[in-house]
């Protein structure tokens, strides 16, 4: 699978967890939602792009998107764990872990 298409994997991936977190979660972790659906928010402004970007940059093209998408759904995983959604965070870190591996293959 290239990075591209792994790219657009995880944005779907996370796109959808937001979507049915934000749909059984209560109201009062409205932060924790905000952070993830800011996060899912970065990754999906390339994701169109992301196939026509060159070999050579993707690297810088993706980087600081990565990196920005990750730090927002850490936000949004420590608030879920703060506030006792232990299972939800611990599904927003996998999706940080499929972030973080794609991060270390480019």
């Amino acid at each position: 699978m290239t990075i591209s298409e792994r790219f657009r994997q995880i944005t779907e991936m996370a796109a959808a967890e937001a979507d049915r977190l934000g749909e059984c979660l209560p109201a009062e972790l409205g932060k924790a939602l905000r952070a993830l659906d800011h996060g899912v928010e970065e990754l999906q402004d390339l994701q169109e792009q992301v196939g026509e970007i060159p070999q050579i940059q993707l690297e810088g093209k993706l980087s600081p998107v990565l990196l920005k998408a990750h730090g927002d759904l850490d936000r949004a995983r420590v608030l879920l764990e703060r506030q006792g959604f232990k299972q939800e965070g611990a599904t927003v870190w996998e999706l940080e872990q499929l972030i973080y591996r794609l991060l270390n293959d480019l």
